[in-house]
C-alpha cells in the first residue's frame, strides 16, 4: 500500500467514479490507475468498487470504509506539508475564502485590504457560491475557510464560530406608500409584492418564518442570490425588498429608501467555518481574527482541538 494507490482512490471517488476523468486530472494513464487499484484491493483482501465490465459502478461498502480512511491519511499528509511551509515562510503561500455574494461584496472588502497589506505574498482568492457549495468546497480542500450565514453549522465535518449576529432592512423607492408608515409590519409588507434572497441565502429562513408565524402569505414575486439585484428590481418599482441591513449603502443607493426592519425578523448570524483536523498557517488565523475579533488565534485553535502554534 503507498499513498498514490490512495491518491487515486480518492481521484476516483471525486470524479463520480470515472478513471479516464481520474487518470486527466492526476496526469497518468487510466491502465495505471486501474492497475494500482487493482494492486490495493488485493492487499486489502476486499473489492473497492462494484464493476461492471470494465466500468466502476459504485463503491462496495467495505470500500467506503476505506475510502473514509484514505481520505483522512492525504489529509493528514497535506497537514504536514502546511507545517513543513509554516516554518519555511511564514508570510507566504495561499488563503482561499469560500463565501457568499454578501460577504464578499459587502463584509470582506476592508478585511481583504488589510490582510493584503500585511500579508503581500500571499496569494487570496474569494470563491463565491451558495452556502452548500461552499461547505462543499471546505470538506474537498478547495476552500480553506467558509464564510456565510446559513447551512455551515449543519455539517459535522466542519467546525463553525459565530462571526457577528445582522438583521434585515426594507428598501424601497422613493415615496413609496410604505414609507408613510408610522411603524412597519409584516401586514403592511405582504400587501405589496417583495423582492428577497433565494432561499439558501442571507437569512431566507428567518424572513419565511416570520411571515409563517404570523399567519402570513407574502407574494415572492422574485428571489436572487446577490443583493445589488434586489436592490436593481426594487428601483424599477417591481417590488418591496427584503436584504440584509450591510447591504445597504445610503451613499451609493440613492435612488432608494430603507426602513428597519430588526423588529420584524430574527436576528442572523454570521460564521466561518473550518474542515475539522485541519492544520491553520499563522496567517489564516489572522485573517479569521481580521474578520472576527473576538476570534483569537487561541479562542480558533481551541474550538479546532489544537495548541495553536503562536509562530
Amino acid at each position: 500500500m503507498n499513498l498514490q494507490q490512495l491518491r487515486y482512490l480518492n481521484e476516483i471517488a471525486r470524479r463520480g467514479l470515472k478513471i479516464s476523468d481520474a487518470a486527466e486530472a492526476l496526469y497518468t494513464s487510466q491502465p495505471g490507475i486501474s492497475k494500482q487499484i487493482k494492486l490495493l484491493e488485493e492487499e486489502l483482501g476486499i473489492e473497492i468498487f462494484v464493476r461492471s465490465g470494465k466500468r466502476i459502478s459504485a463503491i462496495t461498502e467495505p470500500g467506503k470504509a476505506v475510502l473514509d480512511i484514505a481520505q483522512r491519511m492525504l489529509h493528514d499528509v497535506d497537514n504536514l506539508k502546511h507545517v513543513g511551509q509554516e516554518f519555511r515562510s511564514q508570510d507566504s503561500g495561499s488563503l482561499t475564502i469560500a463565501t457568499t455574494h454578501t460577504q464578499a461584496r459587502y463584509a470582506l472588502p476592508a478585511v481583504v485590504k488589510q490582510f493584503i497589506q500585511r500579508y503581500p505574498k500571499v496569494k487570496l482568492g474569494l470563491h463565491q457560491g451558495n452556502p452548500e457549495q461552499i461547505a462543499r468546497q471546505v470538506l474537498s480542500g478547495e476552500a480553506d475557510i467558509a464564510i456565510a450565514t446559513e447551512s455551515l453549522a449543519l455539517h459535522d465535518e466542519l467546525v463553525t464560530l459565530p462571526c457577528y449576529e445582522w438583521n434585515h432592512c426594507v428598501i424601497v423607492p422613493p415615496r413609496h406608500p410604505l414609507l408613510a408608515e408610522k411603524r412597519l409590519t409584516l401586514e403592511k409588507i405582504a400587501q405589496h409584492p417583495i423582492i428577497t434572497y433565494d432561499f439558501a441565502f442571507s437569512g431566507r429562513g428567518k424572513i419565511n418564518a416570520a411571515f409563517e408565524a404570523r399567519k402570513l402569505a407574502p407574494n415572492i414575486v422574485l428571489t436572487a442570490i446577490d443583493a445589488d439585484v434586489i436592490k436593481t428590481y426594487v428601483e424599477l418599482g417591481l417590488g418591496v425588498g427584503i436584504l440584509a441591513r450591510m447591504a445597504f449603502v445610503p451613499e451609493r443607493d440613492k435612488h432608494l429608501r430603507m426602513m428597519d426592519a430588526a423588529h420584524l425578523f430574527q436576528p442572523s448570524i454570521t460564521r466561518v467555518a473550518i474542515r475539522r483536523n485541519e492544520y491553520l498557517r499563522g496567517f489564516t488565523y489572522h485573517f479569521i481574527e481580521l474578520f472576527a475579533p473576538h476570534l483569537t488565534r487561541q479562542v480558533v485553535a481551541k474550538a479546532m482541538g489544537t495548541a495553536g502554534s503562536t509562530a
